[in-house]
């Protein structure tokens, strides 16, 4: 037994460091207090090691997910070989899969300290003091209305391509993005931070055949986008994302602060974009609330804004698909394991949010 530990001492020594991980991890879910202590510390580092990936100008994490997925398959074939054709195949295979777990298992520790504890940390609710609450048809009409108003104001600002369609430029909007929060962070100090502009994907298309329109790493600290996706929510995306970046584990309080942000702001772009995404959002909950209410206000947005809708939804039903379907499935189970039982149902209680403030 003493030869065998010695033999395999390094990827003991590893799989000891990762139950340490877990550890940390199982700590910082504990309680309210331990999350917001562990989140605070890594919420330090994340800003400290961002810094760095900020210097490149491509998305980082996408090609650390290259290097890290092709030396696992190559582990794999080799591990597989050695045990076929090598001498203490049984060696080599406690070795090799052991290893492999530890790979595996590091990769996912570290998403659960740097990331899964902030579901359990104080979100946006607990820190502003407005929090979701049941919403009554009326009052959730008459919000979807002061939206649907908004964007008919904003409209004719917008540069549209020759069939209608929002066109202002990405760059344009990446580059408006810094100062986005400077408006919101006034009422809400504890949002106020030096953004760095985002990080457009190169396989934008490949996110939209999952159905994410962009996603923050925490093993980075880069906010990432999807930049195949309508152009005319991009700027709420991006907001979305720069609400994680501050910390914000939850999507439903990522999406309210995308829409509040935006709307606040002074580029009307995000305004426009902002008051879209809610719209979006009140209007499907109206919609199945009152029918006929949802028709009146329906009624108020020029062609404009309905060009935008149709082609936005246009888009996105390309992409209804099995990979879609399982995609929107692991992400679903994902939430629920750290503690967001209404998984990726959470999105829609962004309303209850958007009535409570607006």
């Amino acid at each position: 037994m003493r030869a065998f530990l010695k033999r395999h001492r390094a990827v003991h020594i590893w799989a000891l460091l990762v139950a340490v991980l877990f550890g940390l991890y199982a700590y910082g879910i504990s309680s309210r207090q331990a999350a917001n202590a562990v989140s605070a510390v890594t919420q330090a580092m994340k800003d400290g090691y961002a810094r760095l990936w900020y210097l490149f100008p491509f998305s980082v994490v996408e090609w650390f997910y290259v290097i890290f997925i092709l030396p696992v398959i190559i582990w794999v074939v080799v591990l597989v070989i050695r045990v076929v054709k090598g001498p203490e195949r049984g060696h080599r295979l406690y070795g090799g899969m052991l290893g492999l777990a530890c790979l595996c298992l590091t990769a996912w520790g570290l998403y659960c300290v740097l990331w899964g504890v902030n579901y359990y940390a104080d979100g946006f609710q607990e820190k502003s003091g407005i929090y979701a609450q049941p919403v009554e048809v009326e009052k959730l009409e008459q919000v979807t209305r002061y939206f649907a108003e908004n964007l008919s104001e904003l409209s004719d600002q917008i540069p549209r391509d020759e069939n209608g369609v929002f066109a202002v430029p990405q760059d344009e909007i990446f580059a408006e993005s810094t100062h986005i929060y400077d408006n919101i962070s006034q009422e809400f100090p504890f949002l106020a931070r030096e953004d760095q502009v985002p990080k457009k994907m190169v396989f934008s298309r490949l996110f939209s055949a999952m159905n994410f329109t962009g996603f923050y790493s925490p093993y980075t600290g880069e906010s990432n986008l999807n930049v195949d996706s309508p152009a005319c929510l991009l700027p709420a995306n991006i907001t979305h994302e720069l609400a994680h970046q501050r910390g914000i584990a939850s999507e439903q309080e990522c999406n309210f602060l995308a829409i509040a942000a935006s709307t606040s702001s002074d580029s009307v772009v995000y305004q426009y974009s902002g008051y879209l995404m809610g719209y979006i959002h009140l209007g499907n909950a109206l919609y199945r609330a009152d029918r006929e209410k949802w028709e009146a206000v329906y009624s108020l947005l020029p062609e404009e804004v309905v060009t935008d809708l149709r082609y936005h939804s246009a888009y996105w039903d390309q992409f209804d698909s099995v990979v879609a379907t399982v995609s929107e499935k692991i992400y679903d189970t994902t939430l629920k394991t750290y503690g967001q039982t209404d998984g990726i149902q959470s999105y829609g209680t962004v309303v209850d949010l958007l009535v409570a403030y607006y």
